[in-house]
């Protein structure tokens, strides 16, 4: 039996907002945007994902959304490919030891390097390295 997880709902203050953020500033796709009497839910997937998300207006819950996870195979590339969108990013960072020390992984172990950011509710979100992929230039 596979199990498939494809669908994270992400609670919003502004639902058109939130919307913007995830187009221009992390570069998702719109999947559906779909408005009824008293009902409107936004999908978008980040490019490449299975699993999208839904913006739901829930001001009392926006911003309740923690430690989201987004993988890539280069984190400086998509760092300053998010950095050029104009979105707030914090540095790389890494563990050595269970602390948090600047900087990539030298290693660029799976799973050890990242950066965060948030959506304009809050929502808080961690870019992880996974499968490490150097770039022409890093050869």
């Amino acid at each position: 039996m596979d199990w498939k997880l494809e669908l994270i709902v992400v609670p919003s203050a502004d639902v058109d907002r939130s919307k913007a953020f995830y187009i221009d500033k992390l570069g998702f796709d719109l999947l559906v945007d779909h408005e009824a009497e008293d009902f409107r839910v936004v999908q978008l997937v980040p490019p490449g994902s299975a699993c999208a998300i839904a913006l739901m207006l829930n001001p009392e819950a926006s911003g309740s959304v923690q430690g989201l996870h987004l993988i890539v195979r280069n984190i400086g590339a998509a760092r300053a490919e998010l950095v050029g969108r104009g979105t707030d990013v914090s540095d790389l960072f890494h563990y050595v030891e269970g602390k948090q020390i600047a900087g990539p992984d030298p290693d660029h172990t799976d799973y050890a390097t990242f950066f965060s950011f948030d959506d304009p509710d809050g929502n808080g979100w961690l870019v992880q390295e996974v499968g490490w992929t150097p770039l022409k230039d890093e050869i």
